[in-house]
C-alpha cells in the first residue's frame, strides 16, 4: 500500500485520446497515472509536458470522463509488461494483460514496454533460412533469421490470411522446439479477430505463441501499445529464453493511424497526408528491435503486415517502412482475381537479406541461380502476355509461345499452393516443373545437375 502519492485535480480539458492536467510540475514524460472517478479507474501515461501543463494519453479512452469528476494520481512508474514462460498460449491487450480479465498466475519480472534497443557493435549478421511454408517466399524472397521483412497488401488480396498462414507453418530448419510465433493484432474487427482464434486453434498454433490482440474498438492510445508490448515480449524469448522468435503485426497502417490521432489531439504541425513529422523514427523504434545478438542464441524476425490504401506503394506509411526494412512482399490484385492463392508478386518483391540464407548448406546448392531464372523467365513472360494483345498468337515467335506457357505453369504449379505448406525441396520440385515448359537452351542460369532433373520431368510429362 502506497503511503504517500501525488495528485492533482487540476484538469484544463479533454481532447480526442488525451487529458490535459495543469500542475503538473512533478510529473515525468513517460509516468503512469491512474485516472479516479466516481464511476471507476482508468490508467494513463504521460505523453508530453510544457511547464505545468501535462498531457496524458488515456488507454481506455477518454469518451465520458468529466473533467470535474477527475482525479489524477502520479504513480512514480512507467507502462511494464509481466513476462514468464507463463505466456505461452496466452492472448493479451495491447497492454499485456490477458484478455477475459484474469491475472496472470505468475511470472519471472515486469519490464518497461519500451523495451532496450539493440547496441549496433553487438548484432550478429543475419545467416539462417526461416522456412515459412510458402513456395514464392521460401524460394524467391527468403526470410533470414533476424531480418524484417514486410507484407504490402492492397485492399482486395488476403493479407490476414497470408499472416495466419505464415504463423501456422514458419520455423527453422532444424530447431523446431525453440521456435516461438508472437502474433500482434493491431486495431482489427471482432470478426477478424475470430478468424485468427479460430485459424490457431485449428493448427495448435494457439497453444504455441504469444497473441496481443487490440481491437478497432478499443482505444487509439492502447494501439500504440500493441506492438511494443508484442516487441518487449518477443525480446524476453529471444534474449533470455534463447527462442528464435518471429513477430507477425497486423496491420501497421491502423498502428500509424492511431498515432495520427494523437498527434492532431496534441496540435503537432501535420507532414505527409497528416501523418506526424516523426513518422519515420517511431516507426523505426519498432522495426530495429528485430535482429540477432552476437553470444546469445535467440533471435527476432519480424513480418509487419502494411495495407496500401488505394494500391498506393508511395503512401507514408508503406514508403518509410520500406525504407526502414529490408525487402517487401507485395499481394497481387491480378493474381488474386485470377485465383492465385497466396497472390505474391514475386516480381514487385524483394528481400535484400535473402543471399545470406541461402546456399548448400542452408536451403539447397543453386539456389540463387534457380530464383534469377525463375525471376528472368516470368518477367519475360509478362512481357509477351502484354505483347500477345497487341499481335496476337500469330505474331508470336516459338520462344515467345514457350514463356506465356511457362508463365501459366508459373502461376498454376508454383505460385497458387493454397494454404497447404510447401517444403523448400517441394518448392523447389514445384520450380523445376514449371520450368521444364522451356526448351533447355532458355535455361542458362541453370546448374548442370538441376538441368538433368528438368530433362527427365519433361520426358515425364
Amino acid at each position: 500500500m502506497d503511503l504517500y502519492r501525488e495528485g492533482t485535480r487540476s484538469i484544463s480539458g479533454v481532447t480526442g485520446p488525451l487529458l490535459f492536467v495543469s500542475n503538473g510540475r512533478k510529473a515525468a514524460l513517460g509516468e503512469l497515472v491512474t485516472i479516479e472517478t466516481s464511476k471507476g479507474k482508468r490508467t494513463g501515461q504521460v505523453l508530453q509536458i510544457d511547464g505545468d501543463l501535462c498531457a496524458i494519453q488515456v488507454f481506455e479512452g477518454t469518451l465520458g470522463l468529466n473533467p470535474g469528476d477527475c482525479t489524477v494520481w502520479f504513480e512514480k512508474d512507467v507502462v511494464k509488461v509481466r513476462l514468464g514462460q507463463v505466456l505461452m498460449g496466452q492472448t493479451l491487450d495491447g497492454r499485456g494483460i490477458p484478455r477475459g480479465g484474469k491475472a496472470l498466475p505468475c511470472f519471472e519480472k515486469e519490464v518497461p514496454i519500451t523495451g532496450s534497443p539493440l547496441n549496433p557493435a553487438m548484432r550478429a549478421g543475419p545467416s539462417d533460412f526461416v522456412e515459412t511454408g510458402i513456395a514464392s517466399i521460401d524460394l524467391l524472397n527468403t526470410i533470414v533469421r533476424g531480418q524484417k521483412l514486410p507484407v504490402f497488401s492492397g485492399s482486395g488480396p488476403p493479407a490476414n490470411e497470408i499472416a495466419a498462414q505464415v504463423v501456422r507453418q514458419a520455423h527453422v530448419p532444424g530447431n523446431p522446439e525453440q521456435f516461438l510465433v508472437v502474433f500482434a493484432a493491431i486495431g482489427i474487427t471482432e470478426r477478424e479477430a475470430r478468424f485468427f482464434r479460430d485459424s490457431f486453434e485449428e493448427s495448435g498454433a494457439l497453444f504455441n505463441g504469444v497473441f496481443v490482440v487490440n481491437l478497432a474498438g478499443d482505444s487509439a492510445v492502447e494501439r500504440l501499445l500493441a506492438p511494443r508490448t508484442a516487441l518487449t515480449i518477443a525480446e524476453y524469448f529471444a534474449f533470455d529464453r534463447g527462442y528464435d522468435v518471429l513477430v507477425v503485426m497486423t496491420d501497421m497502417l491502423h498502428y500509424c493511424e492511431a498515432l495520427r490521432e494523437v498527434s492532431a489531439a496534441r496540435e503537432e504541425a501535420p507532414g505527409r497526408r497528416g501523418f506526424p513529422g516523426y513518422l519515420y523514427s517511431d516507426l523505426a523504434s519498432l522495426y530495429e528491435r528485430a535482429g540477432c545478438v552476437k553470444g546469445l542464441k535467440g533471435s527476432i524476425t519480424q513480418i509487419p503486415i502494411v495495407s496500401m490504401p488505394g494500391d498506393d506503394m508511395t503512401h507514408p506509411v508503406v514508403d518509410l517502412s520500406g525504407y526502414i526494412t529490408e525487402g517487401q512482399i507485395v499481394l497481387d490484385r491480378g493474381l488474386r482475381a485470377g485465383g492465385v492463392s497466396p497472390p505474391i508478386n514475386v516480381l514487385s518483391s524483394l528481400s535484400r537479406l535473402m543471399n545470406k540464407g541461402i546456399g548448400e548448406g542452408r536451403t539447397f546448392a543453386g539456389h540463387r541461380q534457380v530464383a534469377d531464372q525463375l525471376f528472368a523467365s516470368y518477367a519475360r513472360s509478362r512481357e509477351v502476355s502484354r505483347l500477345r494483345l497487341i499481335v496476337g498468337d500469330e505474331g508470336l515467335t516459338e520462344t515467345e509461345l514457350h514463356y506465356l506457357r511457362f508463365g501459366s505453369a508459373f502461376e498454376r504449379l508454383f505460385l497458387d499452393q493454397g494454404d497447404s505448406a510447401l517444403s523448400i525441396g517441394e518448392s523447389l520440385a514445384a520450380a523445376v516443373r514449371a520450368l521444364s515448359t522451356l526448351p533447355d537452351e532458355e535455361l542458362f542460369r541453370i546448374p548442370a545437375d538441376l538441368m538433368e532433373e528438368i530433362r527427365r520431368v519433361r520426358l515425364d510429362r
